[in-house]
């Protein structure tokens, strides 16, 4: 099954990527490997050989991180990929995740794919596959399944998607569409994709030892960096849906006395 890797990536992340590169030349055979640029100009430096490097601009509100996703999905397929595997620019691979993801796919070829993600922290500085079992420790927001096993995601856990690291088939990715290309900065385009999913008939199964690993980097609970993009990406998701997305940081900022809601919507105060 010809795979390729998918990652978007930016300047802020250029130590994640070079660790991730080194990671996944250790683990992956032979792969369609496809990065794309979101910052305003692309990278100076030349990618990888054999690398389908593109670049996709930010918007008028921030980074265009789904359609940048969208971009490299279409130069995969067009490149013969038989299965996508989108790995987020903080995520390093284990040695099993393409093997688990392809047999999954072969089981389930008309589903999205989702494999755990453990969170590594500060101290934790891999820089070669053979480190990462020792690390794993799935988030335990989300099913963590026996290595081999997979089970369908329930109505209620497409909510739990997260686009860090999942596979489909270019014949799911149609039926899905894509990212919405309405959501620029960060922000609640991982649940729209998710959703329209499910809109669309296409299950979603957990994968069992398709385990990434998530490299630090400073975060803020809630993102306050980020209040206006889960405002104005909260609203669009609330347009197309008829609920908001990110209740809970939504609820924080508003005990913090940032926003209130007005009726349907959520409004900054200050």
């Amino acid at each position: 099954m010809k795979t390729a890797v998918l990652t978007v990536a930016s300047r802020a992340r250029r130590e994640h990527l070079e660790r991730q590169r080194r990671v996944l030349a250790e683990v992956a055979d032979d792969i369609v490997r496809v990065e794309v640029w979101l910052d305003e100009t692309p990278p100076t430096q030349t990618p990888d050989a054999g690398t389908l490097a593109m670049h996709v601009p930010p918007g008028p509100h921030g980074l265009r991180v789904g359609e940048g996703r969208n971009h490299a999905a279409a130069a995969a397929i067009d490149a013969g990929a038989e299965l996508l595997v989108f790995l987020d620019v903080d995520c390093l691979p284990g040695a099993d995740l393409l093997p688990a993801y392809r047999a999954a796919a072969a089981r389930h070829p008309d589903a999205v794919l989702s494999g755990s993600v453990t969170y590594l922290s500060s101290v934790q500085r891999p820089e070669t596959a053979s480190d990462l079992p020792f690390l794993t420790r799935p988030h335990r927001a989300r099913p963590a399944l026996t290595p081999g096993t997979t089970r369908r995601a329930a109505p209620g856990e497409f909510d739990l998607f997260w686009s860090l690291s999942f596979a489909v088939t270019p014949a799911s990715w149609a039926r899905i569409g894509g990212f919405h290309p309405g959501y620029e900065g960060y922000g609640a385009e991982d649940t729209d994709l998710a959703w329209t999913a499910r809109a669309n008939g296409v299950d979603m199964f957990w994968v069992g030892g398709a385990d990434a690993y998530h490299q630090w980097h400073p975060v803020s609970s809630p993102p306050w960096q980020h209040l206006d993009d889960i405002l104005r990406n909260g609203a669009t998701f609330h347009d197309r849906w008829g609920v908001w997305p990110m209740g809970g940081w939504l609820e924080a900022f508003a005990a913090a006395g940032a926003i209130e809601r007005r009726g349907s919507d959520w409004v900054r105060v200050r």
